[in-house]
């Protein structure tokens, strides 16, 4: 009963947002199964259950089938299944899920702070227009050394710069 108090509790929209996608469809499917077997006990509730086996011994003739039936029907106790070991499982299923969707939580706040500092950086920076060479050298000292490899070796040219912004020389 408190685990249906529970499962009524979730915002499964938001719930779907933050989890991975297969698990998302996973949850989804138990979900269907879950309402299916909820519809099919709810109808099986509400049939009847008794039988009436006056109406039997006035129809057919053989009055020993009826008898054993009645009797077969009278002392039919259902069995009790111990479902501890069902339970347990279920439950360590449940607990495995809820760490995953903790750490999966956890995963996406940590990438959300990143974002956030990442953001501030570039809206907190200097605009383009205001950087000099001496601060892209300084925040990217291995420009400077690629630069020095390619003039040893006589590349004056960058690759892909004629590609991406033509030849502006018509000599």
């Amino acid at each position: 009963m408190a685990s249906s108090v529970r499962a009524a509790a979730i915002n499964w929209s938001k719930l779907s947002v933050t989890l991975p996608q297969e698990t998302v469809v996973s949850l989804q499917a138990f979900r269907k199964r879950n309402d299916e077997v909820k519809r099919v006990l709810a109808e099986l509730k509400e049939q009847n259950t008794t039988v009436d086996f006056s109406r039997y011994r006035k129809v057919l003739k053989n009055q020993g089938i009826i008898d054993q039936a009645e009797k077969a029907v009278s002392g039919f106790k259902p069995v009790a299944y111990n479902l501890e070991a069902q339970l347990s499982a279920i439950d360590q299923f449940e607990a495995k899920a809820v760490s995953k969707a903790q750490k999966t939580v956890q995963q996406i706040e940590h990438e959300l702070k990143d974002l956030h500092a990442t953001l501030s950086n570039i809206e907190g920076s200097r605009p383009i227009e205001q950087l000099t060479v001496d601060d892209i050298v300084v925040a990217k000292p291995e420009i400077t050394k690629n630069i020095e490899e390619s003039l040893k070796k006589g590349n004056f040219s960058i690759p892909g710069y004629k590609e991406k912004f033509g030849d502006i020389s018509y000599f």
